[in-house]
């Protein structure tokens, strides 16, 4: 795992701002759980934030090692009690593709059998 450049960390960082945390550590500490819970956010978004509910730095410092070492993620930022967490994912997005509920003829169908047409009257000037 090659470790982010300034460059890229920043940009992260940038977009990391809007986020709003993802996973929530409680009391009980980073369990295997949380763990898991924070996989699957990294699958999803690939960029997450993860509040801390201690008031231990240590024990945050201990937390965001132990999250990227298990994961094989990278540490962006740690502000405060929230965490931000990067992951690339390896398979590509799938794209999107349009479907409608039902296929679209191709001839126009006809007008239905009505009144004719009615035209605004011509106005002079």
């Amino acid at each position: 795992m090659h470790p982010l450049s300034p460059k890229r960390r920043s940009e992260l960082r940038s977009e990391a701002h809007k986020l709003n945390p993802t996973v929530i550590i409680g009391d009980k500490g980073l369990t295997d759980e949380v763990v898991a819970e924070i996989d699957r956010a990294l699958k999803a978004h690939e960029l997450i934030k993860v509040r801390a509910a201690t008031d231990d730095r240590d024990a945050r410092n201990v937390w965001m090692e132990s999250i990227c070492e298990k994961l094989e993620a990278h540490p962006v930022q740690q502000i405060g009690k929230v965490l931000v967490v990067y992951r690339e994912n390896p398979e590509p997005p799938a794209k999107d593709v349009k479907r409608t509920s039902r296929p679209r003829p191709r001839t126009p169908s006809p007008r239905p059998a009505s009144e004719p047409r009615r035209r605004r009257p011509r106005t002079s000037r």
